[in-house]
């Protein structure tokens, strides 16, 4: 009796080992394809999506390897719309254009991520590892997303940085790495364009 419980015992536990590895292929490959599959947006409708999808993407974001941890990147989630359109103007102000173009392609939320400069000298590199995990959570929550430029001359502007002064956040320590806009996609979704030759280098 004791040989055929033990027999029992064993097979369930290797049952539980293979359902465990295949929920851990499944999950790698569905990491994949959201590496794979993610394109920059830049065409969205006006739906604001859900808190918590939101607050998803930026957990994701604070989750991105910094140097020596020392966490150096914050983010500024906007999805007041006011505020949005603050920024939107401002931006173009530093593109050169008049104040009617928008940037941010009409996406709702916009996801600055700033990094303090005297937290760690990989500060920029680390502000743009926070920025891909955005733009890889944000596809893998179904929403498009795009990186926009000019987060820095944005908050070196007065008004720039009376912003992050409101929030509290030290404007002399904190530049700003870039916009990850967000939202709905409208229309068709981006295909991918083909890879350059000569991408990967091999050394063996």
């Amino acid at each position: 009796m004791t040989l055929v419980i033990a027999a029992v015992f064993v097979s369930c536990c290797d049952k539980n080992a293979c359902d465990d590895k295949t929920n851990d292929a499944t999950a790698m490959n569905t990491t994949m394809n959201d590496l794979l599959t993610r394109r920059s947006v830049r065409s969205y409708t006006d739906e604001v999506p859900p808190m918590e999808v939101i607050e998803e993407i930026c957990k994701a974001g604070t989750y991105a390897p910094t140097g020596m941890n020392r966490q150096a990147p914050i983010i500024v989630a906007v999805t007041n719309r006011e505020v949005r359109d603050r920024l939107s103007k401002l931006n173009a102000g530093v593109f050169g254009k008049d104040n009617d173009m928008d940037p941010f392609y009409g996406a709702p939320v916009v996801l600055v991520v700033l990094a303090d400069t005297t937290a760690a000298f990989t500060w920029k590199e680390d502000g743009s590892l926070v920025m891909g995990n955005l733009l890889n959570a944000a596809h893998a929550k179904g929403l498009g997303s795009c990186w926009i430029h000019r987060a820095k001359e944005v908050f070196e502007t007065e008004e720039g940085k009376a912003i992050l002064r409101d929030l509290g956040i030290d404007d002399t320590k904190y530049v700003g790495i870039g916009n990850c806009i967000l939202g709905y996609t409208a229309g068709d979704y981006p295909e991918a364009k083909p890879r350059k030759e000569n991408y990967v280098y091999w050394i063996k």
